[in-house]
This record gives structure tokens, C-alpha cells and sequence, in this order.
């Protein structure tokens, strides 16, 4: 360890050592943020300045050291032990890690458009000795040290990193803790103000539930599946399809009496990245039960098999073009299913396409907010994604946006007067669509989000657009402690595609399932088949009388930009 100006010392004995604390918890901070972004640190040594004590440097061998045998060094010690012990332990855990990620996807990804866009970010963080932000040394340590056939691991990516020392860009590095730690006190601002919200609205309600219908559990009708693949020659787009279609069965032991006679009201699914037709079956077959006809569909350039393949380096990575095709699949599918509707098919005359709803969860929720109205709002994306400087990751998908605009690709109209109602499941949208696109559905709406979800953050993606929306009939439900992928079955597959840990799947997700099964139950028999008899559903007081912890759920129907702007403000 070295210091650079003798003075500091001085400085430091007199006030104490009660910088250091600070000098530590900002490196730290800075490191873990790296660490669950995209891990890189340095080779030799690792070196910041903090104004105006100096130039500081940490061996790497000592982190290495720390890592491997938990044995602090008397230099490390200088910073560890200023650490609470909660978060040493954090830390060592971190340097210990080995993240399920191999060489060709890391490749694949940091090669991509988005990738780029991320590790670029981060070199703007971390430095080589000239104190210059390097993109290709950043991103030839990832790759090389992902070589490892444990997988990636930060030590690694230290030896890996081309350059003795790596500079930490201490000051924007605190800039981007201090810009992170106010987005995380506006988003728990903003569950405690939402239950409150929520809490007023249940005090005026009386249903006993208890006594009604649980929509929780299945309905009383059986389903049959039709599935075949769709061809848009125009596109050059092919697709599988599954349609759920209901079926009387007598001997089903549904918690609900159902009864419904063709034409079935149409709902069409829409899946988020690297997802597929399973993800939410557990929803197209709860509704069937309630006598819905589903539909659920794959979007080719982004669901689980296109990323499979670009994983393993066989295929493009996801274009930007996939913003236009994916409202465009839907609409496409519609045209077919009221062909098929028509004459040609066994299901004739069994479809209502003339009222359709789709849920969308998070990229399928932008897909499902543009074919309810929204539009892409091409100011906002000029403003924001030149640069984009946001922390919101969902942005970095948004500002793709900008590679059509350059490209002078033309944007149709998504919307679809077919389309009566959407819900939305963790979608993004506060750039792409901004204020502007929002406020032109009309149409009900129910959003849901995760309090925890930090690929579509609730407040910007969720909360703030649900105050844009002009539609008399919306609904906001959040739960709590729920991530991005608490709505999502099946990523505990054997061999799932997105590796992604538990950590952000999140607690007991069967819950937020539970919550997707009921609520839409309500919301599409209240806005598609107007049966009012389901709108006590649709409320504060049901969203808490079924809601379980950890995931408990609020739900909203009325919350004004004036009401967001005062839970902001509160401490």
C-alpha cells in the first residue's frame, strides 16, 4: 500500500481516521457495483485517488490472498477492517463466486450491440495506467477469463486484465453510488406510499371474500391445445403457436363455476427475452379454465431458441428491428386466427377475435402497451439515449431504438383496435414510449411489478407510466419483494437458457404466479366479457386478502403524478 503525498497522514491522524471509512466504503462500493454488473479490477495493483488525501494502491495478490484463504494481509487490512463484517464476508463470497457463464457467451454478448454498450459503461469506471478507459481491454478480460472451466470469476478477470495497474474512477464511481442509493430510497418511498395508497382504497370496500369465488384455483372447464406454426411471408417470419381452446368437462373438480359458450374471448400471450410458450402456460391454462381461448406465441428474433443459439455462437444477436416485428407477429397472428376463424380450421366460429386482450411480460410488455396505443415517442429516444447515461438497464434495450432512427427504418402503427384490454407484467417503456406514447391508451390496463426487479425497475417502468396512462379503467399492482422473473415459470429448468441465479428469481415465485392467475382472471371477465361481477376483484381489498408474504401484493386504481411527487418528497 502507498501514499502519495506524506501530508495525508498528518491530515489523517488529526481528524481521527474518520475518512477512511469513507474512502473504504466507496471502494467497496464501486468494486461490488463492477461485481454484479460485470466484474473487472486489475492486474497488479489496484490504484484510485481520493481527493484530497491522495493516490491510494491495493495489491492484487492481497485480494487474491483474502479470496482463496480468507487471510488478511497487514496492507489489506488497512481498508477490510474499516468494513463491517457483513459486508467482508459479502465481499470475500463475491470474490469467490464463479458465475455459469463460458468464453463463447461472453463473447457473444460483449460483441453484441447491447453487450457493448454495458462494458463500455463500465471502462469508462475502470482505467488502465494511463488513465485511459479501455473497452477492448475490458472486454478481452472478461472473455479470457471466462476461459476458466468453473466459469467466470472476478480474481480471474484481475490476472486477466492487460495492464499492471487498472485506475478506479473514484469519482464517477460515487457519482453512480450516489445516483443508485436515491433511486433505491424513491423505489421504497414508493412501496410504503403505494400500500398506504392502497390502504385508503381497501378501507372503502366491504365484499366479504371469503364468501366469493377463488380465482386462485382453476375454473371448471378442461382445455384442448391446438398447436402449428405461422408464416409471414412478407416478413420472411415463422412461428410456433399453441391455442388453448376450453372444453366442457363435467368431471372437472374446478374451484369455480364456469360457463361459457363459443365464441371464446381471445387472449394472446407475449413472452420476454429468452422465453418461450412454457414460461407462461401455467396462465394460458388457468384462463382456458375460466373459458378463455389463449393464444401464446413465440417471437422468433428473441425468444429462448434465438438466444440459445447466439449463446453457442450460431446465430445474430437479437436486432433492433424486434421492436417493430413483435407488435407485428400479434397482428399478424390476429389476421390468421380470424381467417382460421372463418373456414379452414377445426376450431371455426369458436373465436371472438373481435375482442382480443394480451398479457406481455417485460420485452412482450412493451409489445402488448404498443398494440393498446402506445407509440414510440422519437424525441424522448434522441434525448435520452445520446448519450444514455441512465442506470435503468431496461434503457439500454429501449435505446435500441436509436439504431432504426439512424437507420431511417420506418415505424408503423402498432396499435390494434382488436386489442380491448393489455396486462402488463414488468414492462418497460419510460424511453422508448415516454409520456407521450403512454398517455395514448385508452383502453384498461393492469400493470404488475416487482419491488426487486432491477432489469425493469418498478418505478420508472411501472409506477411513473401508470400516471401517463389516460385509460379510466387501470390498475397498478406491485409486490413486494418481487423480481423481474417472479411472474416467469420454469427457469429452473436443467438447462435454462439465461443463467440466471436464484438471487433474482427471487423468493417462493408460485406466489407472484398465483397473483397473475387470479388478477387476470378478473381483469379480462371485468373488460373483455363485461362481467361486472368480477370487478370487486379488481381492488385494494382483494389484492390484500389474498396477498402472502414474502411476496405481499398491493394494488391500486387511482395515483396521480401530484400523489407520486409527495411520496418522492417524503423522508
Amino acid at each position: 500500500m502507498s501514499f502519495s503525498v506524506s501530508r495525508n497522514i498528518t491530515y489523517r491522524e488529526k481528524k481521527q481516521h474518520k475518512w477512511q471509512n469513507t474512502i473504504v466504503g466507496a471502494l467497496i462500493g464501486v468494486v461490488s457495483t463492477f461485481v454484479s454488473a460485470t466484474p473487472g479490477n486489475a492486474a497488479e495493483r489496484i490504484a484510485f485517488y481520493y481527493p484530497p488525501f491522495g493516490e491510494f494502491t491495493i495489491s492484487t495478490l492481497d485480494i487474491e490472498t483474502y479470496a482463496e484463504s480468507g487471510r488478511v494481509t497487514r496492507d489489506f487490512a488497512f481498508y477490510l477492517n474499516r468494513v463491517p463484517s457483513s459486508q467482508r464476508a459479502q465481499f470475500r463470497q463475491l470474490l469467490r463466486t464463479y458465475f455459469n457463464l463460458d468464453a463463447t457467451l461472453v463473447s457473444q454478448v460483449t460483441y453484441s450491440a447491447l453487450g457493448e454498450s454495458v462494458v463500455r459503461r463500465l471502462s469508462e469506471l475502470i482505467m488502465t495506467e494511463s488513465r485511459q478507459g479501455s473497452f477492448y481491454a475490458l472486454r478481452s478480460a472478461l472473455i479470457l477469463s471466462a476461459t476458466n472451466p468453473k466459469g467466470l470469476n472476478i480474481v480471474e478477470v484481475i490476472r486477466r486484465y492487460p495492464s499492471s495497474t487498472i485506475r478506479l474512477n473514484l469519482t464517477e464511481g460515487q457519482s453512480i453510488l450516489t445516483n443508485f442509493s436515491e433511486l433505491i430510497r424513491r423505489r421504497d418511498r414508493v412501496v410504503g406510499g403505494l400500500k398506504e395508497v392502497a390502504t385508503a382504497e381497501a378501507s372503502n370496500q366491504t365484499t366479504d371474500f371469503s364468501q366469493q369465488q377463488d380465482l386462485q384455483v382453476p375454473g371448471s372447464l378442461g382445455y384442448k391445445v391446438v398447436s402449428w406454426e405461422m408464416n409471414d411471408v412478407a416478413r420472411s417470419r415463422a412461428f410456433p403457436v399453441d391455442l388453448y381452446l376450453p372444453q366442457n368437462n363435467n368431471n372437472r373438480s374446478g374451484g369455480a363455476s364456469t360457463s361459457v359458450k363459443p365464441p371464446f374471448p381471445l387472449i394472446v400471450i407475449s413472452h420476454g427475452v429468452a422465453e418461450d410458450r412454457e414460461t407462461f402456460a401455467y396462465a394460458a391454462q388457468h384462463l382456458a379454465s375460466y373459458g378463455f381461448a389463449v393464444a401464446v406465441l413465440e417471437h422468433p428474433g428473441s425468444d429462448a431458441k434465438k438466444i440459445q443459439q447466439y449463446f453457442e455462437g450460431l446465430a445474430s444477436p437479437p436486432e433492433a428491428r424486434e421492436l417493430i416485428n413483435r407488435p407485428l407477429d400479434i397482428k399478424f397472428l390476429l389476421d390468421q386466427l380470424q381467417r382460421l376463424n372463418k373456414s379452414g380450421s377445426n376450431f371455426v366460429g369458436q373465436l371472438n377475435v373481435q375482442e382480443v386482450g394480451v398479457i406481455g411480460h417485460s420485452y412482450g410488455g412493451y409489445t402488448a402497451l404498443t398494440l393498446a396505443g402506445a407509440t414510440i415517442d422519437v424525441n424522448s429516444v434522441n434525448k435520452q439515449c445520446n448519450p444514455n447515461n441512465s442506470l435503468n438497464l431496461s434503457v439500454l434495450l429501449q435505446c435500441r431504438a436509436n439504431e432504426l432512427l439512424q437507420g431511417k427504418t420506418p415505424i408503423p402503427s402498432f396499435q390494434d383496435t382488436r386489442v380491448k384490454a393489455v396486462m402488463a407484467l414488468n414492462p418497460f417503456g419510460s424511453v422508448i414510449l415516454n409520456q407521450k406514447g403512454f398517455s395514448k391508451i385508452q383502453v384498461p390496463i393492469m400493470f404488475m411489478g416487482g419491488s426487486q426487479d432491477v432489469i425493469t425497475p418498478a418505478v420508472p417502468e411501472q409506477v411513473i407510466p401508470f400516471t401517463w396512462v389516460a385509460s379510466q379503467n387501470k390498475y397498478l399492482a406491485l409486490i413486494e419483494n418481487g423480481t423481474h422473473f417472479s411472474t416467469s415459470e420454469k427457469l429452473n429448468a436443467s438447462k435454462p437458457v439465461l443463467p440466471v441465479p436464484r438471487e433474482l428469481i427471487g423468493p417462493n415465485p408460485a406466489i407472484a404466479q398465483m397473483y397473475v392467475k387470479a388478477f387476470s382472471v378478473a381483469f379480462f371477465q371485468t373488460h373483455l366479457v363485461n362481467q361486472q361481477q368480477y370487478s370487486p376483484y379488481l381492488s385494494a381489498a382483494y389484492a390484500q386478502y389474498i396477498s402472502k408474504a414474502p411476496l405481499n401484493v398491493d394494488l391500486v386504481r387511482s395515483l396521480t403524478s401530484e400523489q407520486l411527487e409527495k411520496i418522492f418528497e417524503n423522508n
